[in-house]
């Protein structure tokens, strides 16, 4: 063909390219029909590929998906960052990308991607929405390059070509339609058509994190508080503070208590953004917490043992019934403390007012409490070792837990207010 057909075939193509279709060209030959060999092999070989006429193009359309462009900005919202990795052509790939909403100012071709160092790349990839003309060794390397920078990277692929980057992505995902090299590679299929259902994905595990973060804070906290009641009171209580039975009694209904955290509710601010897990902020929040338990279960010590003179070991009797007494106070204080500042603890905000509990969590609190509340009077206080309480303990019992859950909410905001947590 001449210059001038050679240049206006090429104007076609990126005519076709830039609206978004893939180009074959179909071109033929005319050769004598020749017999296969004796081992069945084609008598045609790639010499044969040449001199040929072009007929034609034929053009392959593949729009987005349904629904695509709704569940990227979702995904943006969420501060997800998406990029297209993609073996087409560069037209072909902005046309698909201008129709679902993603900029494509920063754009990298396959060959330049070749000629990148990984520390290269690494540096361009992070604001890089295309790339284009990209083999499977680039897609594994693109990942790499972002995941040396501290990303967590999520691979969507459906084709052979798929396989490598969704085996070295943090979560390979694939569709029930992919290819089985794809499905096998990747960590989790999509059966439903919508894309929609990955921003879905997105926040229920946002939220089945925060959740988690919710129970290690209540767990470490409440026991490293725990741990310096129980060592104060070992040093001046002259008896047990509380019966081994007893802990495990309190243990096994505070646990409880815990079982409907992963049905929590989550405050909005907790999902809108990505987070990590933060052993720092742990610690933090363990440090300064959990020590409030304890200021208020020396309160405890000292109420039981003045103003109820548990403090009386002069007989036998006395001894027994002083210990059962003091045993039985910090046993409902210890359990009604732990259970209430679940709620406090469960959230940023201020709990009930600002931000509540799912019902679940609601409900087995109280119920925890009641049990809490009424263990001393049933028949099973008495095989633990309980007694029933002075008329005079309980306004002093809502008087501590009023002032523990002031005293935790102004600790908790005390460390906002530094970005402590």
């Amino acid at each position: 063909m001449d210059h001038q057909h050679i240049e206006e075939l090429k104007k076609e193509h990126a005519l076709l390219s830039a609206d978004g279709f893939r180009v074959l060209a179909i071109a033929t030959r005319d050769v004598e029909l020749r017999e296969k060999s004796a081992h069945g092999a084609t008598p045609y070989g790639k010499a044969d590929e040449c001199d040929l006429t072009l007929r034609g193009y034929v053009a392959f359309l593949d729009p987005p998906k349904e629904g695509a462009a709704a569940a990227l900005r979702a995904l943006q919202l969420h501060g997800v960052a998406v990029k297209v990795l993609t073996g087409d052509n560069e037209l072909v790939a902005r046309k698909i990308c201008r129709d679902v909403g993603l900029p494509t100012e920063f754009s990298l071709m396959g060959d330049e991607v070749e000629r990148m160092s990984d520390e290269e790349l690494a540096a361009v990839a992070e604001r890089t929405t295309l790339f284009a003309r990209v083999s499977p060794a680039h897609k594994q390397r693109i990942i790499r390059a972002l995941q040396s920078r501290k990303r967590i990277v999520g691979f969507m692929g459906d084709g052979i070509n798929d396989a490598p980057a969704l085996h070295v992505a943090d979560v390979g995902i694939s569709v029930d339609t992919a290819v089985d090299i794809a499905k096998e590679s990747a960590d989790m299929i999509l059966l439903e058509k919508s894309l929609l259902v990955l921003d879905e994905g997105v926040i229920e595990g946002r939220k089945v994190f925060s959740n988690i973060v919710k129970y290690v804070r209540m767990g470490a906290s409440s026991n490293f508080g725990n741990m310096f009641s129980v060592l104060g009171a070992s040093i001046f209580v002259p008896f047990l503070p509380m019966l081994p039975v007893q802990i495990l009694a309190n243990n096994l209904l505070y646990d409880i208590g815990q079982t409907t955290i992963p049905t929590d509710a989550v405050d909005p601010e907790r999902i809108t953004l990505p987070r990590r897990w933060d052993i720092g902020e742990l610690t933090r929040f363990v440090l300064f917490i959990g020590p409030c338990s304890s200021v208020f279960d020396y309160t405890t010590y000292l109420v039981m043992l003045y103003l109820f003179k548990c403090w009386d070991v002069s007989t036998p009797v006395a001894a027994l019934h002083s210990a059962s007494v003091f045993q039985t106070g910090w046993f409902v204080e210890s359990l009604l403390t732990q259970t209430l500042i679940i709620h406090v603890i469960r959230t940023n905000k201020v709990p009930f007012l600002q931000s509540r509990s799912s019902w679940p969590v609601m409900l087995t609190s109280v119920a925890i409490m009641s049990v809490g509340v009424a263990i001393p009077f049933m028949p099973l206080g008495h095989y633990l070792g309980f007694s029933p309480l002075p008329a005079l303990y309980w306004p002093v019992l809502v008087v501590t837990l009023l002032c523990y859950v002031l005293l935790t909410q102004g600790v908790k905001m005390w460390m906002l207010r530094r970005a402590w947590i």
